[in-house]
């Protein structure tokens, strides 16, 4: 007989000493009981223990071994009469490993690229299928390696069983030693079949924070973890969560338009393509709570920016009610660490571009980068006056393809067609563009740029200056 063991439920920790501050003595009465809280419709398992080291209101953290298989298990959390339109249908989960820091979601690309570069042929995440038990049509994409899908039924017995290959230290800066990795995120996101006949229908998802150490480095640091812990006092224990044999993926609350780039398109072998992470321009929306929020779009913005700890006690706050907390408020409510983080996600705006570009197209009739010369009515050398309308490229990258991404949309050009870009040096020598010469292109430059049509074109771009030597 199989035996079942009762899943340890993950809290917040005990909220009693935060309610009891003045400035919320009024609210007490008006927060939801806890039976009255929505339950998602899944659950997700991983079965790894958290970290003893988390501070109450902080999120969970687990360690894992590099390659090695961890089981999460796949449970159907409906209450009775609740979706009952996916009884005796399978549904669809894509399960990916992500960045949790923000600044290195910026760059996912990049990291993702040198990290292929590095350990070509291997993927970041990958499903131990015959481990699994319940899964079925388990597929993975050689262009998305982080990311693997599959169908399961949710009336049966469903575990799947990840690997997750790169570990926390590779994607951070070489220094002199002690290097500290960073954490990844493993989240599940869960579809129903739409209209279509494709798994479009946005249901659920949830994840959880980790640190993927070298085989048997998992093990040893929950042990360094657990022995810090017992030289602590047990006043100081009390600021700390309890470690638990399991991690409860947090439910995570998207919009549906963090999918409209997640469609699962059909390749040559029938796998599917998904958009890792929102785009840019979505990530930089996600970090702004705009005033005239209501209450329940206060809530989805502290879950997307990950204060899930925080969605109970703020149950009654709007956008303009959370803004005018300061920042000695929000550390006195949240403790130093996660008041400060609230304070800087309430007050932040969007990344500044690390370079800026003006470019102006010329007409197809003109030479590349020619320029008009005259005669001004006093005899001196000018370039012609007419008028010429700039755009500005903003570079979060510091990369060609970044510049040449920017450029195809200014030149309405498919960036397949392109086929090389060159900057007009000196004496009027053509450059290959580059990420070096990129890198050092000065901030605020404006360049005239030009194409010359072939089998493929050739986009040619330089310097607008009053000499002859562009």
């Amino acid at each position: 007989m199989e035996k079942h063991h009762d899943l340890p439920k993950h809290f917040p920790g005990n909220e009693s000493d935060v309610l009891a501050l003045p400035i919320f003595k009024q609210e007490d009465s008006s927060l939801p009981p806890e039976n009255e809280t929505k339950n998602p419709p899944f659950q997700y398992v991983l079965c790894a223990a958290t970290s003893p080291a988390v501070k109450l209101h902080d999120e969970t953290l687990t360690y894992l071994n590099q390659g090695q298989s961890y089981e999460v298990r796949m449970l159907d959390n409906r209450k009775p009469g609740e979706l009952p339109e996916l009884n005796n249908k399978m549904v669809k989960s894509i399960v990916r490993v992500v960045f949790h820091d923000r600044r290195l979601q910026y760059t996912e690309h990049q990291q993702l690229e040198g990290w292929k570069w590095n350990r070509p042929g291997d993927r970041l995440l990958d499903i131990d299928i015959p481990m699994s038990v319940g899964i079925v049509e388990p597929k993975t994409h050689p262009s998305q390696l982080n990311a693997a899908e599959f169908l399961w039924d949710m009336n049966k017995r469903t575990s799947v069983f990840v690997q997750v290959h790169c570990i926390s230290t590779e994607f951070t800066p070489r220094k002199h030693g002690g290097e500290k990795g960073v954490p990844f995120r493993i989240q599940i996101d869960t579809f129903a079949l739409g209209d279509g006949g494709e798994y479009t229908e946005h249901l659920h998802s949830a994840s959880c924070q980790i640190k993927v150490f070298k085989p048997k480095g998992a093990d040893r640091k929950q042990k360094t973890d657990r022995e810090k812990m017992e030289k602590r006092t047990a006043q100081e224990k009390e600021k700390y969560q309890p470690s638990y044999d399991t991690t409860i993926l947090s439910e995570v609350s998207v919009q549906p338009t963090d999918f409209t780039t997640m469609r699962l398109n059909s390749g040559s072998h029938g796998n599917s393509e998904v958009s890792l992470l929102p785009t840019h321009q979505e990530k930089v929306q996600s970090l702004q709570l705009s005033p005239a929020a209501t209450i329940q779009e206060t809530q989805k913005w502290l879950l997307k920016n990950r204060f899930n700890s925080y969605t109970r006690l703020f149950s009654n706050f709007s956008g303009s009610d959370l803004l005018k907390l300061t920042r000695d408020d929000l550390v006195q409510i949240c403790g130093p660490a996660d008041g400060i983080r609230l304070f800087n996600a309430l007050k932040s705006r969007s990344v500044r571009p690390r370079l800026t570009l003006y470019v102006c197209q010329e007409s197809p009739q003109e030479s590349p980068l020619a320029e008009r010369h005259g005669t001004s009515e006093n005899g001196e050398h000018s370039i012609s006056s007419s008028l010429h309308v700039y755009h500005a490229l903003y570079l979060e990258e510091l990369t060609a393809a970044e510049l040449i991404r920017k450029m195809a949309c200014v030149c309405s050009l498919p960036l397949g067609k392109i086929n090389q870009v060159y900057r007009q040096g000196p004496t009027g020598i053509h450059i290959l563009l580059s990420d070096q010469m990129v890198y050092n292109l000065p901030d605020e430059s404006s360049y005239l740029i030009s194409t010359v049509k072939g089998k493929s074109k050739t986009v040619y771009f330089g310097k607008k200056q009053a000499q002859n030597n562009p």
